[in-house]
């Protein structure tokens, strides 16, 4: 753009290098959507189809618009399956995020010896791939009598090491004089904690809020380990389910797995200021 002298700006002029770059961005634009846009229509589109697509074959549009494919996803047990789902994600989410605060914060605030080893420990269990506890996991909820409970598929999702590390290395960066400040006024641990620790690390909860759900609503192990009977069947075991089988067509299996992608969509969307606050603020840094 140009300046004139009453300082409006002139539009460029239309030339071969500035042509190449548009084209450029179409072509790039072109991909990303044939990568993630294309797939995601392609699925939408088979399950609300009104047509029964043949055994790998999906519709880059409806032919006709249908819940039938849904309605026989959801008769099929995954009414059962989402409630569930809902139940295990809200009070393990809550759990989760609750522990780790707590946990960070004594992590990043309190002095003690073995601090620096309790973070090391926590980061080596991210390390290790969950299939090689899942063995001593399944003996220790069958000897706690939590196999088939909504307990035994809450508890083991509560501590993870993710949001720990997150938090206490958003913690740290929070100023000690605004603590001393408090402690001057006569506030304890507790009223530190929640009125000033707490809204300071909104973001970075928001962060932990939106993983945390993501690794909770995913969870395909853990409910393959503690689920016995068809009606604690979590969201992930009746899509899999459906997905190997092979009286169902494409339009149920995918309409199963739009319903199993929505609320992480709607999760992302409600918390993305949150989310997008705590990535910059620096707080996966540590």
């Amino acid at each position: 753009m140009s300046n004139t002298a009453l300082g409006l700006r002139l539009p460029r002029r239309w030339t071969a290098r500035r042509g190449g770059r548009l084209a450029v961005r179409l072509v790039l634009y072109g991909i990303v959507a044939g990568i993630f846009v294309v797939p995601l229509w392609s699925m939408v589109a088979t399950a609300f189809s009104a047509a029964d697509p043949k055994n790998g074959e999906v519709f880059l549009y409806p032919h006709g618009v249908s819940l039938g494919h849904l309605l026989t996803a959801w008769h099929l047990g995954m009414d059962h399956a989402l409630l569930n789902s809902l139940i295990i994600v809200s009070v393990g989410l809550v759990l989760q995020v609750g522990v780790s605060a707590f946990a960070a914060y004594a992590l990043a605030r309190k002095r003690f010896r073995a601090a620096g080893l309790v973070l090391l420990a926590l980061l080596a269990t991210m390390m290790m791939p969950e299939e090689s506890i899942s063995i001593p996991l399944y003996l220790l909820i069958g000897r706690m009598h939590l196999l088939n409970t909504y307990a035994g598929l809450i508890l083991p999702i509560v501590g993870w090491a993710l949001p720990i590390y997150v938090l206490t290395g958003f913690m740290k960066q929070i100023p000690l004089e605004l603590e001393e400040a408090a402690r001057v006024d006569g506030a304890g641990d507790l009223r530190i904690f929640f009125r000033l620790i707490v809204p300071l690390s909104l973001p970075a909860l928001g962060t932990c809020a939106v993983f945390g759900f993501l690794m909770i609503w995913d969870q395909y192990l853990l409910p393959l380990l503690v689920v016995q009977t068809p009606k604690m069947s979590t969201l992930t075991l009746v899509v899999t389910s459906l997905a190997a089988s092979q009286e169902q067509g494409e339009g149920v299996r995918l309409a199963a797995a739009v319903v199993l992608m929505v609320p992480s969509i709607l999760i992302y969307l409600g918390l993305q200021r949150l989310f997008e606050r705590g990535l910059l603020s620096g707080s996966l840094k540590g």
